[in-house]
């Protein structure tokens, strides 16, 4: 009896902004997404806990190849805090480990928030996926072991006292880099007021240039059945990275970096091309409007770092001499 065939993955690449109920995993938002797609390739970009909703970009096929530059991207987020508990897992899923009479005013709160700003350093939470010899703190901490997790420096940039629907609630609004913990946040507010806290409610608001007008509820989406690539809600791979300045390419140029070669860029008439840019920086490499790699300047070359590839109907019609025999590498 001949083996049974596995059926091709779908060819689907670009980006999926879902907005992720609450009680859900992100990699189960991801795997109902992939369901959708028949299959194809898929990531997300940057972890929501189930207790959270709002923007969970998902990146389908070559668009898993700018997921880094997502999750580098700047983020925003609105949560509440409840006063006078504190919980294991620093939000209300957890069991409450200590409790305070204390309830501070929008004085105390406000005063307290600048210090929260700018570069920080913070302790995640210990019901994280952090890896603590090589086992996930939440592990650790499910099976009531001991978990010290070492401070990180965060970036901080807007931390706002959004309002104050009562005595034992506050909703913030903050602006961030990658690696802020929401709980940790709000832990850590609680205890400069001089209370104990953890977070009830969280979303984010938006993902590097991904924000929540832009994102589809997963029953909509689980309503349609299907996710091509002729899908409506399928934004292009080349959305993920609309912050990364654009270097223009030839025809011959694009061939070669999708060979794995870089571009030269020795001649004078370059200099307009690159002058504003340093060694070391990434840009990305356009050929009549559409995005062929991610390079980076070393030396006077653009270096490869990744190519996106593109369905067939898509592909540049160029052609390069001494092509032939040329690998099609992509430098991870």
């Amino acid at each position: 009896m001949a083996p049974r065939r596995r059926k091709p993955k779908a060819n689907v690449n670009g980006w999926l902004i879902v907005d992720k109920p609450s009680g859900i995993t992100s990699t189960g938002v991801c795997n109902a997404i992939k369901r959708l797609a028949k299959g194809a390739k898929a990531g997300h970009g940057g972890t929501l806990d189930p207790l959270a909703t709002g923007v969970l970009p998902i990146a389908l096929g070559e668009g898993t190849k700018t997921v880094p530059y997502i999750m580098d991207g700047q983020k925003i987020y609105r949560f509440t805090v409840q006063w006078g508990e504190a919980r294991d897992t620093d939000d209300a899923e957890g069991e409450v480990i200590a409790t305070s009479d204390v309830r501070p005013d929008r004085a105390a709160i406000e005063a307290a928030l600048p210090q929260f700003v700018g570069q920080i350093q913070q302790v995640p939470p210990i019901f994280s996926a952090i890896k603590v010899d090589g086992v996930r703190a939440y592990d650790l901490a499910r099976e009531k072991q001991e978990v010290q997790l070492e401070a990180r420096t965060i970036q901080i940039d807007r931390l706002d006292l959004h309002s104050m629907p009562d005595a034992d609630h506050a909703v913030f609004a903050v602006e961030c880099g990658k690696g802020s913990y929401m709980r940790s946040l709000a832990r850590d507010i609680a205890v400069a007021v001089g209370t104990v806290g953890h977070v009830t409610a969280l979303r984010r608001i938006a993902v590097g240039p991904f924000h929540e007008d832009m994102a589809h509820t997963l029953a909509k989406l689980e309503d349609t059945g299907h996710i091509g690539q002729d899908s409506p809600e399928l934004l292009p791979v080349e959305t993920a990275l609309a912050d990364i300045p654009a270097l223009a390419v030839s025809g011959s140029e694009a061939v070669g970096l999708r060979h794995g070669r870089p571009v030269a860029l020795f001649r004078r008439s370059d200099t307009d091309r690159v002058d504003a840019y340093e060694d070391g920086d990434v840009l990305r490499a356009i050929c009549d409007d559409i995005t062929v790699a991610l390079v980076r300047l070393e030396e006077g070359q653009a270096k490869p770092l990744r190519i996106i590839h593109r369905p067939p109907r898509e592909e540049i019609a160029t052609a390069s001499p001494n092509t032939e025999g040329a690998n099609d590498v992509d430098h991870a």
